[in-house]
Formats: structure tokens, sequence, C-alpha cells
């Protein structure tokens, strides 16, 4: 349990806005990560749905032994992704950010969905989308806001619409404040880098991102539950002593 000045603490942090974009930035380069690993070795992005959605169309429409396999995964990365924003809303999802919320147990399911799909890919590739695109629905869905704008992090086209829209307004001699261009765009460098990252791991180095990028988020889940349960709780403690005044 937090100790008396916790909840002081917790709502002196729900309004450190920087951290949310932070942290955003940090969710969108390894959901690219992870991304980009699975794009390389079955053709289907689990982050982003569109352009899997058109392949959808197309296979029902021209079904055939030689796109069954395809229509299939595709089938399978769509239900995952759809599964993963139902469980968000059902255990986590707010409008806005809530440190009280059990976000490092979600980041580490994440972790360990992308380690469960690199795991059943190479036999059973279908389910391991499925898990994959989970994880990224899971992770879309926490929608956590900055100053009212939500922040998605597994996709691009709403980011770079604000981007383009906000920095267009701008030009043309709006008032448009600064962080409404930096935000998105902030998000979309963060994504692209992920992705690049990616590449770079398997192309160059010869490593499987999907695994790294699991790996990546137990160790970030993990982290954000010791600070929140260890190091936050001590840090109010040593507040509240120190605002006891002397002698009492």
């Amino acid at each position: 349990m937090l100790p008396p000045a916790a909840p002081e603490l917790w709502h002196r942090l729900d309004r450190v806005q920087g951290l949310v974009v932070v942290g955003g930035g940090a969710l969108a380069f390894g959901v690219a990560f992870a991304n980009t690993g699975v794009f390389l070795r079955t053709g289907t992005s689990v982050s982003h749905l569109t352009g899997d959605m058109a392949r959808l169309s197309l296979d029902l429409v021209r079904a055939s032994p030689a796109v069954l396999q395809d229509l299939g995964r595709v089938a399978a990365a769509v239900a995952g992704f759809f599964a993963g924003a139902l469980l968000a809303g059902l255990l986590i999802h707010h409008p806005s950010l809530d440190f009280a919320r059990p976000y490092g147990r979600i980041i580490t399911a994440i972790g360990g969905l992308f380690l469960l799909a690199w795991l059943l890919l190479p036999a059973w590739p279908a389910p391991a989308l499925a898990l994959a695109a989970g994880g990224c629905g899971l992770q879309n869905a926490l929608a956590t806001r900055y100053r009212g704008v939500i922040l998605r992090t597994t996709h691009l086209t709403g980011l770079i619409t604000d981007f383009g829209t906000s920095l267009g307004l701008r030009l043309r001699g709006a008032d448009v404040p600064r962080w409404k261009v930096a935000v998105p765009g902030l998000l979309t460098l963060a994504f692209f880098a992920g992705g690049a990252a990616a590449a770079v791991t398997a192309f160059h180095l010869g490593r499987d991102p999907l695994p790294i990028a699991g790996v990546g988020y137990l160790v970030a889940g993990a982290a954000w539950t010791v600070f929140k349960h260890g190091i936050l709780p001590a840090w109010a403690r040593r507040r509240a002593r120190a605002a006891v005044p002397p002698g009492r």
C-alpha cells in the first residue's frame, strides 16, 4: 500500500505531461521494432491493419488454395488485434493517464505475447500472428491523452494527419501551439526509428527483432512496476518525514 503522501505524489506525476510523450515515444519505437520483425518473416503487419484488411478483402473475392494461407494469416492478425483492444477495454483503458493503473503488468504481458508469438511462429504462423497482433492491440488501446490529444502508438495514419494539419495551420498563420506540431512529429519519428533499428538488427546483425522486442517489453514493464511499488513509496515516505516539523 502506498504511504499517505503518495496520492499527492501520484497527482503531481499525472500532471507531468512530458512523461506521457516520452512513454508514448518508447512504446511507438518498441511496437515498430516488433512489427518489422514479424513482417520480415511473414509479410503480414500486426501493429496496423489497414493494408492487411485490403488484402483480406481481395483474398475473400479471389479465394483459391494459393491464397488461403495468406487469408488465414491476415484474419488471425485482425482477430488478435481486436482481442487485444477488447482486453485493454476490460482491464485498463482510461481516457487519460492514471498512474494507479497496472501499466507495468500490461507492458510485461505485451512482452510475453511477443515472445510466445516468436516461439510459435515457425510451426504455427497464424496463432503466432494473432498473439503478436494481440499485444499491439493491447498497447494501442491504452489510448493515453496528451493535453486532450489521443496518443496512438502502433500506427502512423492519425499521427501524420495531426502532424500535417497542425503544421499547415501554423504555416497559414493560425495560433497553433508548438506542441501540437512537435508531439505527433516526435511519435512518428520514434515509430520510424523503431522500424529502422529492427531492419539493422535483422540485416546487419543477423538477429530476429521479435524476441528482442519481447525481452525489452518485459524489462520495461518490470522496471515500471519496481518504480511504482518500490522507489516511489520510499520517495513518498522520505517526503512525508521531511514535511514533519522538528520535535513532533
